[in-house]
């Protein structure tokens, strides 16, 4: 779809990018920040020694303030684990796990929802960037499309949640806005506040490189 139509969707209420990247329920049911007390406590250092970001949660995003939107994410680091020609021992931010969406606009009375496979974490305290490609969507064509998230810890007044629609990720190609491809782990800061439930980063350093 067109960046202009997206951004046009995302200030009517219901960001194109967004909602083509959703799947908690379109109808949404309450997420409770009660009952993810362990997504919303502070944030640190993983004994295990790989980064992790859990939970999920309702964000309110400023355009489009009465849509409701859900993020849940478990993902996990798994450094050098994704080898590609040039990169026979992957990246040292290579990473598994899951991203699910929901963006339900109640003035449209519409929803889209969608899957996505995590493959780059990288965290820094109680904030990460992660990104993951998209693999169920209700639009076939987004299957396969890599999309950025950013996630500040915490919940309700404190989590925030950020991703690479709506607001960034714009180029200008001959005088045209368009939208370009999202690389690993590309994202904006997290500007969309946590409402509802919340996330837990747990930070870890980058690992050593592998031997060659």
């Amino acid at each position: 779809m067109a960046l202009a139509a997206a951004l046009l969707a995302a200030t009517a209420g219901l960001s194109s990018s967004a909602t083509a990247t959703a799947t908690a329920t379109a109808s949404a049911s309450t997420v409770s920040s009660s009952s993810h007390t362990s997504d919303t406590v502070a944030g640190g250092a993983n004994a295990a020694g790989h980064g992790r970001v859990s939970g999920r949660a309702r964000v309110v995003y400023r355009y489009s303030p009465h849509d409701d939107i859900r993020f849940s994410v478990d993902a996990k680091a798994a450094p050098f684990s994704r080898p590609v020609n040039g990169l026979p021992h992957g990246m040292p931010t290579d990473a598994r796990g899951t991203v699910t969406i929901s963006h339900w606009s109640p003035e449209k009375k519409q929803g889209r929802r969608a899957e996505a496979s995590v493959d780059c974490l990288v965290t820094g305290g109680d904030s990460a960037t992660l990104s993951a490609v998209v693999t169920k969507s209700e639009d076939p064509e987004e299957i396969g499309e890599r999309l950025g998230f950013s996630v500040k810890n915490g919940g309700p007044g404190k989590g925030r949640f950020g991703s690479s629609w709506a607001v960034s990720n714009v180029d200008v190609v001959d005088g045209h806005a368009t939208s370009p491809h999202v690389g690993t782990c590309m994202a904006p800061a997290p500007f969309a506040s946590v409402i509802k439930g919340g996330f837990k980063v747990a930070h870890a350093e980058l690992p050593p490189l592998p031997a060659e």
